[in-house]
């Protein structure tokens, strides 16, 4: 009888202690997934400013149209790269910072260009789309890091014990973190040579 009563009580702690690890677990994996959308938004954001920024340069009658077209381009494999979040594997997560460090190099160089055009800087609409750009940038980052924050919690979460015994039995994995663009250890190439409009 005390044998039979002692592996009811293993039993229900088993349980108690499966539940409460799983949904420890999906909670800090949806966490992680809600902060990824975060990220994506922010991205939206400036590929939303970066259209109308677009629309603003084109009034500049004799603006580089080769650099705009790059742009153009650019913004549109960004905005083609969609990822489910509870899909994210280091691959797709290279495929979309890849797309999205195409369209901030295509950025870059439209702004570098703009340098060249008196009348656009004075304009007030592409001074408040650039001061808008430069906000989202920051939150960018902000976003990014807190994603990797939530990323760290639920990895750890999963790797240590007990939980690396339930995350094995119950089917969850790392998530991977959005890492710094290839290259972004070198500092930049700066030429402030604008001699020679297009």
């Amino acid at each position: 009888m005390k044998k039979n009563k002692l592996t009811s009580i293993v039993v229900f702690v088993l349980i108690i202690v499966s539940i409460m690890q799983y949904n420890g677990m999906v909670g800090l994996r949806n966490n992680a997934e809600t902060e990824w959308a975060k990220v994506e938004s922010s991205y939206q954001r400036r590929n939303d400013l970066i259209g109308n920024l677009v629309k603003t340069v084109q009034g500049a009658a004799d603006f580089e149209k080769s650099t705009l077209t790059d742009v153009i381009n650019a913004r549109a494999k960004a905005t083609s790269v969609n990822i489910d979040a509870s899909k994210l594997t280091p691959e797709t997560m290279a495929q979309f910072q890849q797309a999205q460090s195409g369209l901030a190099g295509a950025f870059d160089k439209l702004m570098v260009v703009s340098e060249r055009y008196p009348d656009l800087k004075a304009n007030r609409n592409f001074l408040g789309l650039q001061s808008q750009l430069e906000g989202t940038e920051n939150r960018i980052k902000i976003a990014r890091d807190r994603y990797n924050n939530s990323v760290n919690v639920y990895d750890t979460k999963i790797d240590k014990f007990p939980g690396v015994i339930f995350a094995r039995i119950f089917g969850f994995k790392q998530m991977p973190r959005y890492k710094a663009d290839p290259g972004s250890e070198k500092a930049p190439d700066v030429n402030f040579d604008f001699g020679n409009k297009k």
